[in-house]
């Protein structure tokens, strides 16, 4: 009892050590992390269900519009110190999506956040990463130096369109791939004599590696563009005949260079032909060119909002947000990305 009320006068009077101890309590307590979730208005149900994997709620934000458009955001409570992640994909229409999510990451940058990351499944403007024609921007470019103007501090990202899309930011990029998810959807079909089918040059390397998780040869497609959003395929590299052809590209636009590839292949004598696309853009009349095509099964992810009048029977919608959710997990707990993907998460 006696050496009790010795080290309660002690700490009454300002001893050292007990003061020590104190400190260092209210050092941890100070440097405790804070995850804190946000979604813009692009994909709500995205942002929704990566949330609920991560077993939070996202934080509230007001997001409207005023009269002329402008866009206004205020954070409905306080974000000082927190890991803040703010989930905004480039939806319809693109630039707003983009100016919103610049506005929420300012506002962050503002109100004190320790760290901002954004989380763009589907990065706009990616297929302008070069100058491919005298006096032409370089947008993607672009779209990286003003997101880091804005704020952030580091980016993630699903299936870019160009890999070097991640050397035009100063600061941590984190690049997953849905190739995981569109292999178990289509090894789970147990389809016969398969051939992984690259749509272009570009997509080699993705398809190499899908057809080295599905254990199958591998055909290449020789592509050419007379325009924008036109195609024309010239002719196939590899053994299609008989076979059960897996287109896979990063995005599916105009479905233009998928539904050309599948004419060409059904040409060459594939059996059936299945698509797969990480970013369902699906824009103009894509609906009705892949229902009319010889694709059996386009198979998508939800980085980008899927409305119902374009879920026909001939698309397959699968979940990213698992996935989302265990990076942004390993991403606050300062752990691997890679190993969420297999390492496959370089193109």
């Amino acid at each position: 009892m006696a050496g009790a009320e010795k080290e309660k006068r002690l700490e009454e009077k300002g001893d050292p050590e007990s003061l020590r101890r104190q400190g260092g309590a209210a050092l941890r307590e100070v440097t405790r992390k804070k995850l804190m979730v946000f979604s813009g208005t692009a994909h709500p149900a995205l942002g929704e269900e990566v949330a609920t994997g991560l077993g939070v709620t996202l934080g509230p934000v007001d997001v409207s519009r005023f009269s002329n458009g402008e866009i206004y955001v205020r954070f409905l409570e306080s974000v000082r110190g927190v890991d803040a992640f703010v989930i905004q994909t480039c939806a319809e229409p693109v630039n707003d999506s983009i100016m919103e999510l610049l506005l929420l990451m300012d506002a962050l940058k503002r109100a004190s956040a320790k760290r901002i990351t954004a989380v763009m499944p589907y990065y706009g403007y990616s297929r302008q990463d070069k100058k491919t024609l005298a006096r032409e921007p370089i947008s993607a470019r672009l779209v990286a130096e003003i997101i880091t103007a804005a704020g952030a501090d580091r980016v993630l990202s699903v299936d870019l369109h160009a890999g070097q899309i991640q050397g035009f930011f100063d600061f941590p990029f984190d690049h997953i791939t849905a190739l995981p998810l569109l292999a178990s959807h289509i090894a789970q079909k147990n389809l016969p004599d398969l051939v992984v089918v690259s749509p272009d040059a570009g997509r080699v390397k993705v398809a190499k590696k899908l057809a080295d998780r599905l254990h199958t040869p591998m055909a290449i497609m020789h592509k050419r563009r007379p325009d924008k959003n036109m195609a024309e395929m010239l002719h196939v590299i590899g053994d299609v005949d008989g076979r059960t052809a897996i287109l896979i590209d990063d995005m599916v636009d105009t479905g233009g260079t998928l539904v050309e590839a599948a004419a060409a292949l059904k040409r060459d004598g594939a059996r059936e032909i299945y698509a797969c696309a990480t970013h369902a853009i699906i824009s103009g009349n894509a609906v009705e060119r892949i229902e009319g095509s010889e694709i059996k099964e386009l198979v998508v992810t939800n980085t980008l909002p899927v409305p119902p009048e374009k879920k026909i029977g001939k698309i397959t919608v699968l979940s990213i947000a698992p996935m989302l959710a265990d990076t942004v997990m390993a991403v606050f707990k300062e752990e691997s990305v890679s190993e969420i993907v297999g390492g496959d998460n370089q193109i």
